[in-house]
């Protein structure tokens, strides 16, 4: 995380910087909307002792990417809140908590003007857990999970559909680590590192 930061704020950057004549006029933006799924690894640590897991969910999506070039894009992945059960061995649900993640990431485009190009890609992605309530042995605890900084890593493939029309399916994987409290005192970090994957259908203007 440490030695990957700087790569992918450096990366940002270049495209940020990059000079406006080599972008297209027209259609640089690309909007879409579908639906992903949040499945966290299935070894999540250790949390007061007993192993933890955390359950997949799936909700609707959306994002937008603004095209630097025709193969360089910058998207911004946003979605409905996701909900999740912690459970930890021998107790069964422990928590349910509701997450936002944010991801901001630079991905490249290698055939953008076939009718199928596939993408890799790079970013930043902030996880804002909320709304977080003890459960089962848990019932009435206050349960806390920290907000989380990571690095995302994204591949996927578009589809035109026609000129304006795309579809796409696309995966990442996030590093996402949090301390987690019950009554205010630390009782372990989830490592929950999900792959992030659906699919959506976006729209060139």
């Amino acid at each position: 995380m440490k030695v990957l930061l700087p790569l992918v704020i450096a990366a940002a950057l270049g495209a940020v910087a990059a000079p406006a004549a080599h972008a297209d006029t027209n259609d640089n933006w690309v909007v879409r909307f579908g639906v992903h799924a949040v499945d966290p690894k299935s070894d999540n640590g250790t949390l007061a002792g007993a192993r933890a897991s955390i359950t997949t969910s799936v909700r609707p999506s959306a994002s937008l990417e603004y095209m630097f070039t025709p193969n360089l894009g910058v998207d911004v992945l946003a979605a409905w809140p996701f909900q999740h059960d912690v459970k930890l061995s021998g107790l069964g649900k422990v928590a349910q908590t509701k997450q936002l993640p944010p991801t901001v990431g630079l991905n490249y485009h290698f055939l953008p003007d076939s009718a199928v190009s596939p993408f890799i890609g790079v970013g930043l992605n902030y996880t804002n857990f909320f709304d977080t309530k003890g459960a089962g042995a848990l019932n009435g605890a206050s349960v806390s999970i920290a907000n989380s900084w990571g690095v995302a890593a994204h591949a996927g493939l578009d589809v035109k559909l026609s000129p304006k029309w795309i579809f796409t399916a696309d995966l990442r994987w996030v590093d996402i680590e949090s301390d987690v409290k019950v009554n205010g005192a630390k009782v372990g970090t989830a490592k929950i590192d999900p792959l992030v994957y659906g699919v959506s259908l976006g729209y060139r203007f």
